[in-house]
């Protein structure tokens, strides 16, 4: 079952959608990934808050609290039985007639259903290895919008090479995060990870790591980082809904840590796995 606007639970099969929906033809929308563990949600208040502030920064008029999404979802996690997995939302402009201009009037259209996830153990045990592109994204990557060609580009590159994920840098100054996760170094025992600005998405899970880092007493840096610094990073991570706390291994040619799992990084994983049990 899924959510389509106020319709009642639709079996999927039977939700449609219109042509002209400005998601589709200007990706004019914006969406949230919501882990579920153990048949609960992950975090939603959070992912509601980050909703609303992107539904508020290209003036999507819809109001999550007045609509009673966070109701509506878990309405949807109880009719299909979700265990372990996530929620996939979308909210969009509305279908309006193909004009580059916000219409006058349209009606926001929502969409929402379950997706499968499991958790990557296998990454989380070996690491994963990353490839450098150059972030050529719009200056607004804090808004989780529809519009993510660039970060699709990204992640087939890495793909193509062999590698999980690919790394963002604007300039040899500036290394901003993943195509689909957020980046963390560790230096002499410190976090670094870039600050959460329009240049970086603020991920839920990174909101997350920062609370445990706090509670661990694990120091925090949040800056940006270079391109020579990686190479004397101690040892390296990505986080997202999707991959939790996934040690990175190699960046390209270089290994962090001869390539094995690094303190830091073990103690936020086992931090992490408290967390999602509670």
């Amino acid at each position: 079952m899924i959510i389509l606007n106020n319709q009642d639970f639709k079996v999927r099969n039977d939700a449609k959608t219109d042509i002209e929906d400005r998601g589709y033809t200007f990706g004019d929308g914006v969406y949230e990934v919501i882990r579920v563990y153990n048949g609960k949600f992950f975090m939603l208040d959070e992912h509601l808050q980050r909703l609303q502030f992107s539904l508020n920064e290209i003036a999507i008029s819809y109001d999550v609290e007045s609509e009673k999404l966070q109701e509506r979802l878990e309405q949807l996690l109880e009719q299909n039985n979700v265990v372990d997995g996530a929620i996939y939302l979308q909210i969009t402009r509305g279908i309006a007639a193909r004009n580059h201009p916000y219409p006058k009037k349209s009606t926001p259209e929502l969409y929402a259903y379950p997706i499968p996830v499991s958790r990557p153990l296998e990454a989380q045990q070996n690491g994963i290895g990353m490839t450098l592109v150059q972030d050529m994204r719009w200056l607004r990557c804090d808004i989780k919008s529809l519009n993510l060609l660039w970060n699709v580009m990204a992640k087939q590159k890495a793909h193509e090479q062999g590698y999980k994920e690919a790394l963002f840098y604007r300039d040899e100054n500036h290394v901003t995060e993943g195509s689909s996760s957020n980046f963390f170094g560790v230096k002499d025992g410190k976090v670094i990870t870039h600050p959460a600005n329009n240049y970086i998405l603020n991920g839920i899970t990174r909101i997350a790591i920062l609370r445990l880092c706090e509670q661990l007493q694990i120091p925090v840096e949040e800056r940006e980082l270079t391109l020579a610094e990686l190479e004397e990073l101690d040892e390296a991570f990505i986080a997202s809904t999707t991959s939790e706390v996934t040690p990175v291994v190699n960046i390209d040619e270089h290994k962090f840590n001869d390539g094995t799992i690094g303190e830091v990084t073990k103690r936020l994983q086992d931090g992490f796995e408290k967390l999602i049990q509670l």
